[in-house]
């Protein structure tokens, strides 16, 4: 007899609804201490600092995707030199962009996925409105957003390869052994940053076809998540589980327990590749990240451009 996807019982089981209060609405970003973040700042030695974010550019990758309201930002110039004369020989010049928010590195907020028409805290999915957006759990509650300790595990280096084949599904064993293998470990309050390579495979191959399946987590991971107490996960994929997702997981299967019970924000398409050889070069993994949201109140999602301070 069918019992429904199993993504429903793990969240239940995982769910973090009233641990910080009913209206809270930051979720497992409480993980997070300001004895933690002055931790994270010690680790920064070298002074290097390394944005991990993709173009916001036409060329990005949803012109191929299919069944989504997302498509590339449109980047115009408002003002050009010449267009007007302010005197004393002064130019100046304005442009804007015309994007989703979650076309390219992005967060995904807490009103982003939800199911049984509710999101996390048991707020209900009516309260996103088609004006207003998300009255509770939007992007703005996250703010100041994640400045902490960042650790990266490389997944395809575990591998010997350059990157995960696209049906490879990250279980919690293989985020273990990638921290055995880089000695390291994922702690309480930490942002894990997972390197699959599926994002320079689509920077450097194309973006056709890119959206339609990719290595990623497993639904297994929440509970190794939940266990480690993680403030947040971020990959270099487009959607941080493995997809095509396995049919008895249910759909969006991790985003839903993620996001909707335990209330972990998401980073997606972040790029990964320059942090992992510097990582490599020196043997730390672990670093000082800076990866605040936009202010957009009632967002869903929020572009961001993460810095990784080592």
């Amino acid at each position: 007899m069918a019992t429904g996807p199993r993504f429903k019982e793990i969240g239940a089981r995982l769910s973090n609804w009233g641990r910080w209060g009913a209206g809270d609405q930051r979720g497992t970003l409480n993980h997070l201490t300001p004895a933690d973040v002055a931790a994270a700042a010690s680790l920064v030695q070298l002074g290097d600092h390394l944005e991990l974010s993709i173009p916001l550019a036409k060329s990005g990758p949803h012109s191929q995707r299919r069944r989504s309201a997302r498509v590339n930002p449109v980047h115009l110039m408002a003002l050009l030199p010449g267009d007007i004369d302010l005197g004393d020989g002064v130019d100046v010049a304005d442009d804007y962009v015309v994007m989703p928010l979650q076309a390219a590195t992005q967060w995904d907020s807490l009103a982003h996925v939800g199911y049984d028409h509710q999101l996390y805290n048991g707020v209900p999915t009516s309260a996103i409105k088609a004006l207003t957006g998300a009255e509770r759990n939007g992007i703005e509650a996250s703010l100041p957003g994640f400045t902490g300790r960042g650790v990266l595990l490389d997944l395809p280096a575990l591998h010997g390869l350059s990157r995960l084949p696209a049906d490879h599904a990250i279980t919690p064993g293989e985020l273990e052994a990638a921290e055995s293998r880089q000695g390291v470990r994922v702690t309480r309050g930490d942002a894990l940053l997972v390197r699959t390579g599926w994002l320079a495979h689509g920077l450097t191959e194309g973006w056709d076809g890119w959206l339609e399946i990719e290595p990623g987590l497993t639904l297994d991971c929440a509970e190794w998540l939940h266990q480690r107490e993680v403030c947040t996960v971020a990959a270099d994929n487009w959607g941080v589980e493995i997809a095509p997702y396995p049919e008895d997981d249910g759909v969006l299967a991790l985003h839903c327990v993620l996001i909707r019970d335990m209330g972990m924000m998401l980073g997606e398409m972040w790029q990964l590749d320059d942090l992992a050889s510097a990582c490599a070069a020196d043997g730390r993994w672990e670093f000082l990240l800076v990866a605040p949201p936009l202010r957009v109140p009632g967002a869903v999602g929020s572009p961001v451009s993460p810095v990784a301070v080592r």
